[in-house]
Order: C-alpha cells, then structure tokens, then sequence
C-alpha cells in the first residue's frame, strides 16, 4: 500500500521517519506499504478527480493522511476514508473524523458497499497494495458498486493489463471482465525512487469510468464472466476447445463471427467477447410480447393486447409492486436493467411486473418473484394506486413478504440488488430521489414503511 505523508509540504525522509517513530509504526510488509515522499504527486491525485460540492468521495487506505489533506480541503460534501491497518485507524479518527468525514477500518476488497449509499455515486481514490489491487478494483467495480469514477495508483503490470489490447501479452481476463463495463485510461508511471520503503517495481496511476451503456451488447453479465474465465483458462489451448465442453454451439458462433476455429481467448475484442456470450446464452423472448389486459378507469377489462402496443398507446394496465424484508427487518430494493424500456438504471420495490392477460393481481405477484429472483413465499397486500400518468397508467397492487434469500436475479431484469436498512433508504430518498422509479417514491410517501415492515411475521 502507498501511503502520502500527511504535511501539506514536501515531507523528507527524516521527518517522515520522525513521525513513524511517534506513532509507533513501521510499515507492514505484508500490507506492502511504501510512503510516498512526492506531495505533488498527492495533490494531483486528488485533483484528477475533480473533488465538487455533493460529491461523496471514498479514499482507500490513507494511511497518514496525505491524500486526506488534499480531500478535507476540497469542496466534496461527503469522504469516507477506509483502511485497512488498525495502527493508523485511530489516528485517521482523531484528526478527520467529523460531520463531513468518517472513518471505516477494513479490508477494502470486502468492505459493505451498502455503506456508501445515500450519499449519490460516489468517487473512488487510492494508492492500492499491490498483492490486492485486483480485488480491490473488481469489488469497486461490481454491479452493486455506486462508483462513477476510480483512480488508483497501481504495481505497472497490473496497469498495463487493464489498459491491454487484442494480441497483446498483457491482454488478459481482467481485462474484459473489466473493460466490458468500464474504460480504463493510464495516466502516467510513477518511478519507485520516489518512495520509502523504495518498491522493487515501477507504480503507475489509472483512471476507471464507466462505459456508456447504450454502446454495450447487453448480455447475461453471469454467463459472460464464466465464458471469459473458461476461454483464459489455458492460453495455449485453442477457445473453442475450451468452451465447447460448457457450449456445444462454440465452433459455429466463432465461425460467424468471423473467426478461424484455432483462434484463442485473446484474439477476441471486447465487443466480440460480448456478442460471443450472448450468442452463446441468448436472452429470454422479449416481454414486450406478452399479452395483456387493457381496462378502463374501472380496472374492468376492455381488450388483450400486446404490452408493447399498450405502452406505446398509454393504455390502462394493471401491475404488481412486492416488497420483500429480511429478519432484520431490512428491505430488498432492485436496480433495473440499464436495457429495461421504463426507468433503466433506477433504483425500484424489490419485484415489480406486469400482470399478463387473464392473471390475477396475487397470481403476476407469485409468478414475478419466481421470474425475478427464483424465490416464493407468502405474500401479503398492503396497499393500491390507481392509475394515472405517474404510474405509467398503470393500477397496481402492493404486496409484502420474508425472505432471507439466496436470490437468483434476472440478469435482463435486475442489474443488482441488495437488502438496505430501512433508515439508509430514508436518507438515500430525501437526499438522491432522482435514483428512484417514480411509483417507488410514491409507494415511499404514501405508505408507512415502517409499520410494514413490522408486519411481516417472523
């Protein structure tokens, strides 16, 4: 782990030591931490992600604050500040804890994400140990991630295979595994001179944003990962050898691809890995297809329709909204597809649907949370809109139920989901209501959460 020194001046080696001494520290070779001596170098971290007021800004291991010193100046309205080494968890707390700023001690790569929520999205800054940068990354960068942009200081090897193309011998799993949903740009190398404990290798910093998803194949995210980690499995081995054990369909998909049948993992580019997979596992008929009852302002039955002609029209329909508590009485929330036709990306109840033609209300509620998240229980209804242009001229049932999982999600359906408190809903709702689908927030305002969730039987 790199570490700044924590004077807003340049820090010589000496008084680097002195400091040490004061608190008692040596640095960890376990924690591979190297102090950096450069406090430009700092500053310019810190500038790169261009710190603004209602900006949540997580630093990961700060060590002795250099970087902190650089953020607590900043106009960022929020900082969390995660470390990992207990010996400068304490000393973070009693010169930065404050309203604004929180100190979290732990392992970065298995840190609750649901930590940083309620804040908005949030951006990421650290100087990452490099036997764990890896795990780092790809839990920062997970689906359930809120991060909108991460930059990190890296061992250059690793750099260099995030940043890796086609062909190249640093072109590796990590690479398309993150590169399918994130653009990683290297920034510039860091010599090792520069440090105390001088590191054996050169450092270089990284820049992570998320790609536009709309430029995305979309694909099941499950299958992609565990074609990648098959097809890297063995380099040497040709890629439809070793995916036709798991995909029988391999030669020819490659074949209309355009590949040769002797072509390895790494001769596929980051969209044909995506077209790959989706050939490989095609998504579900489209739900657009589905019929559906078309009511009057009565919620009686006028006609059948396909959904995609009532939505087109703005035809009255009915749907179902479930919400799903946990022992601890913490509610599970959906993140919607980013290719869902209506609110993609947003934050939602944990099922909703459409009731399909001749179903009832219960019925599309049953069959939504076997679809959704391969789960049944018990429901109960606690509430109904009617409906109007707010619901998406929708009447909709309410229902809630216990469940402690394991859920299987959609991966058309659901980007991610997870079980929050009750509270952190609260704050996230007043403070980035714009993160939730408009029925959500009504469910939210109209209905005392609470009281449901109190309930639920366990």
């Amino acid at each position: 782990m790199l570490i700044y020194s924590t004077m807003p001046n340049a820090m010589s080696k000496a008084n680097l030591l002195t400091r040490l001494k004061e608190l008692g520290v040596r640095p960890s070779k376990m924690l591979g931490q190297n102090f950096l001596l450069d406090p430009n170098l700092a500053q310019a971290i810190v500038a790169s992600i261009e710190p603004r007021s209602g900006d949540h800004v997580v630093e990961i291991g700060p060590g002795m604050g250099a970087l902190t010193q650089h953020l607590v100046n900043s106009p960022a309205s929020r900082i969390t500040l995660l470390e990992r080494d207990h010996r400068f968890v304490e000393e973070l707390k009693n010169r930065y804890e404050n309203d604004r700023v929180r100190v979290v001690g732990g392992d970065a790569a298995k840190i609750d994400l649901r930590q940083l929520y309620g804040w908005g999205p949030i951006k990421v800054i650290g100087n990452l140990p490099y036997s764990a940068s890896t795990a780092i990354i790809a839990h920062f960068t997970e689906a359930l991630s809120p991060a909108c942009q991460l930059v990190f200081m890296l061992q250059r090897e690793v750099a260099e295979r995030l940043v890796a193309t086609p062909g190249n011998q640093n072109y590796a799993a990590l690479t398309i595994l993150l590169g399918r949903r994130w653009s990683v740009k290297k920034q510039r190398v860091v010599p090792p001179e520069v440090f105390w404990p001088r590191p054996h290798v050169e450092s270089a910093i990284v820049e992570i944003k998320p790609r536009v998803v709309s430029e995305l194949v979309p694909c099941d995210e499950v299958e992609f990962k565990k074609a990648v980690q098959l097809g890297f499995s063995s380099r040497r081995k040709k890629l439809v050898s070793l995916l036709k054990k798991n995909y029988p369909a391999a030669l020819e998909i490659l074949e209309k691809l355009g590949h040769s049948p002797t072509v390895r993992a790494e001769g596929l580019g980051l969209e044909e890995w995506s077209l790959l997979s989706r050939q490989l596992s095609p998504p579900p008929r489209s739900s657009l297809q589905e019929l559906a009852d078309v009511v009057d302002a009565t919620d009686s039955l006028v006609e059948v329709l396909e959904r995609e002609i009532i939505h087109a029209n703005k035809l009255r329909h009915r749907a179902v909204h479930i919400l799903i508590f946990n022992k601890k009485r913490e509610l599970f929330l959906q993140k919607r597809s980013f290719w869902k036709e209506n609110h993609p990306g947003l934050w939602c109840s944990s099922v909703a649907g459409h009731v399909v033609a001749g179903e009832s209300y219960l019925a599309a509620a049953q069959r939504e949370l076997q679809e959704e998240l391969r789960i049944s229980t018990s429901l109960t209804p606690f509430g109904r809109f009617e409906a109007s242009p707010l619901t998406g001229e929708e009447f909709i049932e309410c229902f809630y139920g216990g469940s402690e999982g394991p859920f299987t999600m959609d991966p058309y359906e659901l980007e991610t989901g997870a079980f929050f408190s009750l509270s952190t809903i609260r704050d996230w709702l007043e403070r980035y209501p714009e993160e939730f689908t408009p029925v959500f927030k009504l469910l939210a305002e109209r209905f005392n959460v609470q009281e449901i969730a109190q309930s639920e039987p366990r």
